[in-house]
C-alpha cells in the first residue's frame, strides 16, 4: 500500500507555475467563523502552540497521496494551502501542468469523509464539493472524492482524511489551524444553525424552486444545519423574528429579494431585546426581481458582476464560508411620526415611480424594471421639494467607475400582496435539515469512463450509493465521526418535506401565524440623537437644497441592483448615507445614458451638470408637491417630509470573507 510521501518529496509534486501566478487573492484576510463552538475548544486551539506568523497564500500546509475513487483510477498528489487545493496526477502518466489542477477555496461549498460499504476495504475517502465557473461563465456542481489508503488499517487512514477534511473546514470557515498541533475534529465547533425564510413568489415565483435545487444541496455540503419556514404573506417573517427564541439560531438567511430582509430587520428591532436581537447575523439568498443588497455581497466577495442564477450560487458560495460584518442601518420617520429601519434606500422621484409603477409587471422578472424605466423615461416627472442633510465630517474619496455590468435594468423589489389560499397552498412546507428527495445528476470520474455513483443527502452528510463505480469498488457511505459532529441534529429527527400547514418546531418559539395580523410601526427605543423633532428648525451645520428634482435617492450600500451601482465608493459599514440626486433640467436622453453608466458605476464620471451627490450622517426631505411616490427599502410608505439617521454597524450582515473587487477569486 503506498505511503503518504514525506514533504519534500511532495514539493516536487507543486504544479510547476509559480502559485503567485494563481492565486490572485495572497493577501486575503480569513474573517470571522461559523457558529459557536465550547470555549474550551477555541481556547485549547489557541494554546497548543504559540500563534504562528501570517501564512502566505502559496506556504503549503498539508501534503499527500492519495487514491481515487473508483480504486482503478489514476493516483494525485495533493496539495492544501490557505487559499487552494492543488491536485497533480502521479499515475499512471505524471501531468506538468495538469488540467482541474487547482481548486481555489473560493469555489468549494464543503467536504466530508466517505467510507466504503464493503467490510474488506481499510481505505477511508475524502469528498470536496465545488462549484466552478464553466467556459461560458455559469458555475457548475462537480465533486472530487479521493481514497486514503497510505496505512494498513482504515482507522488509520480514517483519522488521515478526517485530518484533510477538518483543515479544509477550518481554512472555508475562517477557523485557526493550531501553529504545530494535531488537527482533529475536535477543532470544529457544532455546526451552525440558520433558520431559512423562504418568500415563495419571490422573483418570478421561481424562489422555492431555486432553494430547493441549489441553496438545500449546498448549505447541506458545507455542514451547516437548518430549518426551512415559506412565508405565506406579508410581514408574515416580520412577526416570526419577533417571538424567535434567538440563542438557538446563529443566522436568520432569507431566500427572496430585498423586501423579506426589511421585514426580519424590522422584526427584530421591534423586539423588547431589541439591542441584543439586531445583532442576530442576517444573510440574504438572491430569489427576487432586484436583489440589490446581494449584488453588493457579491461585489465584496471578489465575484464577477452576476445575475440570476449566477448571482444565487455565489452569493450561496459566501454563506458557506460563514462570517459577519457590520450592517449600517437607516433609521427613517415618517410624516405622521412611525418609525422603521432601513438597510437599503429611502427614493423619490424616478426611482420610486419605476419601483411601484412596475409592479404590475412582476410576472417578467428584473425585466420589470427595464420595461418601468421606458415607461417612466416617455412621462418623465419633475418634483419640487427640499432637501436637507448633515455633511460627513470627513468626505469620502470621489466615486470611481466599477467594472462593467450586464446591461439589464434591476431594482428594487417588493413583497407581494397576499394571494388567495387555494393560490399556494401546496406551498405551506417547514423543512428541517434532510432528507430530502433532491435528484443530483452523475458525475463523472477523473480518468473514468464510468460514471460515479449518484449523489444523494442522508441526514447531516452526503453519501455516495446507487451505481458501483467499478468492478471491486462499494458504494460510499458518510463518516458518522465527520460527518455528523457532535450537537447535530440526528437523521430520524429531521422533517422532509411535507404538504399541508406549515409545522414549526416546538422549541422554535415561533408564534402561531396570523393570516390577518397587521404589523405596527417600530417601536425600537433608540434615540435619534442628531435629529430634532420633524418640523422643526435644523441645526444650523445643516446643508439645504431647494428646488425641482427628477429623482432623489438616499442610499446605504454600494447597490440599488444586482445591476445598478448607485455609490460604487460605499461600504457596508461607512457609517454614512450617500445622497444622489438630479435636478429638472436633464434630457430624457441624458438620464438613460446616467442609468445605462449606473450599470458599470461610472454615472459620476459623465460630467452631468444635474447630478449631484453628497456624503452626509443625516438627512430630511421635505416633498412640497403634493403628489409623489416615497420608498423605502423598495416599500412604499406614506408621502410627506421624512427624516432619517445613519446608526453605523447597528446591524450584522453575513457576506462571507472578503475578496478582491471586481475580480473572480
Amino acid at each position: 500500500m503506498p505511503g503518504s510521501p514525506a514533504p519534500s518529496r511532495m514539493l516536487a509534486f507543486l504544479p510547476s507555475w509559480p502559485l503567485s501566478c494563481i492565486l490572485k487573492r495572497p493577501e486575503q484576510e480569513l474573517t470571522g467563523s461559523w457558529g459557536h463552538g465550547p470555549r474550551s475548544t477555541l481556547v485549547r486551539a489557541k494554546t497548543m502552540a504559540p500563534p504562528p506568523p501570517p501564512l502566505a497564500a502559496s506556504t503549503p500546509l498539508l501534503h499527500g497521496e492519495f487514491g481515487s475513487y473508483p480504486a482503478r483510477g489514476p493516483r494525485f498528489a495533493l496539495t492544501l494551502t490557505s487559499q487552494a487545493l492543488h491536485i497533480q496526477r502521479l499515475r499512471p502518466k505524471p501531468e506538468a501542468r495538469p488540467r482541474g489542477g487547482l481548486v481555489p477555496l473560493a469555489e468549494v461549498s464543503g467536504c466530508c469523509t466517505l467510507r466504503s460499504r464493503s467490510p474488506s476495504d481499510s481505505a477511508a475517502y475524502f469528498c470536496i464539493y465545488t462549484y466552478p465557473r464553466g467556459r461560458r461563465g455559469s458555475r457548475r456542481r462537480t465533486t472530487r472524492t479521493f481514497r486514503t489508503d497510505g496505512a494498513a488499517t482504515y482507522e488509520e487512514n480514517r483519522a488521515e482524511a478526517q485530518r484533510w477534511a477538518t483543515a479544509l473546514t477550518c481554512l472555508l470557515r475562517g477557523l485557526p489551524l493550531p501553529g504545530d498541533g494535531e488537527i482533529t475534529p475536535d477543532l470544529l465547533p457544532r455546526p451552525p444553525r440558520l433558520l431559512l425564510l423562504v418568500n415563495p413568489f419571490g422573483g418570478r415565483g421561481l424562489a422555492w424552486q431555486w432553494c430547493k435545487n441549489y441553496v438545500l444541496p449546498m448549505i447541506s455540503e458545507a455542514g451547516l444545519s437548518f430549518n426551512l419556514i415559506q412565508t405565506e404573506r406579508q410581514n408574515h417573517a416580520r412577526e416570526l423574528v419577533q417571538g424567535l427564541s434567538l440563542s438557538e439560531w446563529d443566522g436568520i438567511v432569507t431566500v427572496s429579494g430585498d423586501g423579506l430582509l426589511h421585514e426580519v430587520l424590522n422584526g427584530l428591532l421591534d423586539r423588547p431585546d431589541w439591542e441584543e436581537a439586531v445583532k442576530m447575523p442576517v444573510g440574504i439568498l438572491p430569489c427576487g426581481s432586484g436583489n440589490a443588497l446581494a449584488g453588493a455581497v457579491n461585489q465584496r466577495g471578489g465575484f464577477e458582476p452576476a445575475l440570476g442564477l449566477e448571482l444565487l450560487l455565489n452569493c450561496s458560495l459566501l454563506l458557506c464560508r460563514g462570517g459577519g460584518h457590520p450592517l449600517d442601518l437607516l433609521s427613517v420617520t415618517l410624516a405622521s411620526g412611525s418609525r422603521c429601519f432601513s438597510f437599503l434606500s429611502v427614493a423619490w422621484g424616478f426611482v420610486s415611480d419605476v419601483d411601484i409603477q412596475s409592479e404590475r409587471f412582476r410576472a417578467l422578472g428584473s425585466a420589470r424594471f427595464t420595461l418601468g424605466t421606458v415607461l417612466g423615461l416617455a412621462t418623465l416627472h419633475t418634483y419640487r421639494g427640499r432637501l436637507s442633510y448633515l455633511p460627513a465630517t470627513v468626505e469620502p474619496a470621489s466615486p470611481t467607475p466599477a467594472h462593467s455590468l450586464p446591461r439589464a435594468k434591476s431594482e428594487l423589489t417588493l413583497t407581494p400582496d397576499p394571494a388567495p389560499p387555494m393560490a399556494h397552498s401546496p406551498l405551506h412546507r417547514s423543512v428541517s435539515d434532510l432528507p430530502l428527495p433532491l435528484p443530483q445528476p452523475a458525475l463523472a470520474s477523473p480518468g473514468s469512463p464510468e460514471p460515479l455513483p449518484i449523489l444523494s443527502l442522508n441526514g447531516g452528510g452526503p453519501e455516495l450509493a446507487g451505481d458501483w463505480g467499478g468492478a471491486g469498488d462499494a458504494p460510499l457511505s458518510p463518516d458518522p465521526l465527520l460527518s455528523s459532529p457532535p450537537g447535530s441534529p440526528k437523521a430520524g429527527l429531521h422533517s422532509p418535506v411535507a404538504e399541508g400547514a406549515p409545522v414549526i418546531p416546538p422549541s422554535s418559539g415561533l408564534p402561531t401565524p396570523t393570516p390577518d395580523a397587521r404589523v405596527a410601526a417600530s417601536t425600537c427605543g433608540l434615540p435619534d440623537h442628531l435629529l430634532p423633532p420633524l418640523g422643526t428648525p435644523l441645526p444650523p451645520d445643516w446643508v439645504t437644497l431647494e428646488g425641482d428634482f427628477v429623482l432623489l435617492l438616499a442610499i446605504s450600500p454600494s447597490h440599488l441592483g444586482a445591476d445598478l451601482v448607485a455609490a460604487p465608493h460605499a461600504r457596508f459599514d461607512d457609517g454614512l448615507v450617500h445622497l444622489c440626486w438630479v435636478r429638472s433640467g436633464i434630457s430624457r436622453a441624458a438620464l438613460l445614458r446616467l442609468f445605462l453608466a449606473m450599470e458599470r458605476g461610472s454615472q459620476f464620471s459623465l460630467g452631468c451638470p444635474q447630478l449631484g451627490y453628497a456624503a452626509a450622517r443625516a438627512f430630511r426631505l421635505e416633498p412640497l408637491t403634493p403628489r409623489g411616490v416615497l420608498t423605502v427599502d423598495g416599500e412604499q410608505v406614506e408621502y410627506g417630509p421624512l427624516q432619517a439617521q445613519m446608526h453605523p454597524g447597528l446591524g450584522t450582515l453575513l457576506t462571507g470573507p472578503p475578496g478582491c473587487p471586481g475580480r473572480e477569486p
